[in-house]
């Protein structure tokens, strides 16, 4: 008998062990960082814990390790053009976290309301074909604008997104504050909204119709009834509203799309815009505010030669030199307006091509 109690009495302390270790897991699961989907471990990061109010602009921009120097230009214009108190959420992957900490923290940067985020790449896994065209639109960094309510940002109604190959010119609050209109989960800038443009457009052969983004000989592209020659946008700058965006489910819809192209290639990122640029184009047709076309003066980087007048650059609120020519390599068009902004990388990682 004694020896049977004794058995019972360690199968007691054996059950009570294992339930403190059920309701120790299920606790710290409910107490995880929301961007914890997005992040492999982020226990080991050391990411800020400085915290936004209601009162900031948040404004979302990825740094890749290779283009750090590009995404800090950004911020400086940003920071330096705005009398409104902005935080940025610099989300980026594992490896580059600690250089742009250093870069900010040893820099006039030091200055800004920041919050480094961890993406995880797992989250892509066979959502994307891996098509070596244009790597670069591959990055994992590039469908950070797919998750945007997943990362770890506070209770914010809206964000302003934003991608690194851009330079702010006017005050961001002015972007921040464009008023959507009901239903309408993003704003974006139509690519036929802007006539001083269209010239250049033209003069590169670049797209500006669903029909450069989408392969229309697939019966599912057909079907959704979007005419090829309606007029497309440039999803590397918009303004998010949160909650809609949730409401309607953004995320899950891109992802279907995403899903689909890897299944039946409706889109390939040797079309034009790459495979991010595609999926915004589809779930947003007819379903967004138009922002002022001043606040995204695109192309700069379509051509190494093909240039603005002066005077439309200077009354330009922001610019983008998406493309394949980017100002911190050579050549690119228009290096002295982005290099204004540049602010040399202090551990000299980070280095301008120049000739």
């Amino acid at each position: 008998m004694a020896s049977l109690r004794k058995i019972n009495r360690g199968l007691l302390i054996l059950l009570i062990l294992v339930a403190f270790a059920v309701l120790y897991k299920k606790t710290r699961l409910q107490t995880l960082p929301k961007y914890s989907v997005l992040k492999k471990d982020g226990a080991k990061t050391g990411v800020e814990d400085e915290k936004a109010t209601d009162t900031d602009i948040p404004v979302v921009i990825c740094a890749s390790e290779e283009r750090i120097g590009a995404a800090i230009a950004t911020i400086n214009s940003v920071y330096s053009n705005s009398r409104a108190s902005v935080f940025f959420y610099i989300v980026t992957l594992r490896d580059a976290i600690k250089n742009i900490r250093e870069y900010i923290e040893k820099t006039k940067l030091r200055k800004i309301k920041y919050k480094i985020l961890e993406f995880n790449p797992m989250v892509l896994k066979g959502k994307v074909n891996p098509d070596s065209s244009r790597p670069e639109l591959l990055h994992p960094l590039n469908f950070v604008r797919f998750y945007l309510p997943l990362l770890d940002i506070e209770n914010h109604e809206r964000l302003v997104y934003l991608d690194d190959d851009v330079i702010v010119q006017g005050d961001i609050q002015e972007l921040y504050n464009i008023k959507l209109k009901a239903g309408h989960a993003a704003a974006f800038a139509s690519d036929c909204d802007l006539p001083p443009t269209h010239e250049m457009v033209r003069s590169v052969g670049m797209q500006t119709t669903y029909m450069g983004f989408l392969d229309y000989r697939k019966e599912e592209v057909r079907e959704l009834g979007i005419n090829p020659s309606d007029c497309s946008f440039n999803p590397g700058v918009f303004v998010a509203d949160i909650g809609e965006w949730k409401r309607q489910k953004i995320t899950k819809q891109l992802e279907k799309w995403m899903a689909k192209n890897v299944r039946e290639n409706l889109y390939s990122s040797a079309m034009a815009g790459g495979v991010a640029t595609p999926p915004m184009l589809i779930v947003f047709h007819d379903k967004y505010t138009t922002i002022d076309p001043m606040w995204h003066v695109r192309h700069l980087g379509w051509s190494p030669d093909t240039r603005y007048p002066r005077s439309f650059l200077k009354d330009a609120r922001l610019l983008h030199w998406n493309g394949q020519f980017k100002p911190w390599n050579y050549p690119c068009v228009h290096l002295d307006i982005w290099e204004k902004w540049f602010i040399p990388d202090p551990i000299g990682k980070f280095t301008l091509v120049r000739p």
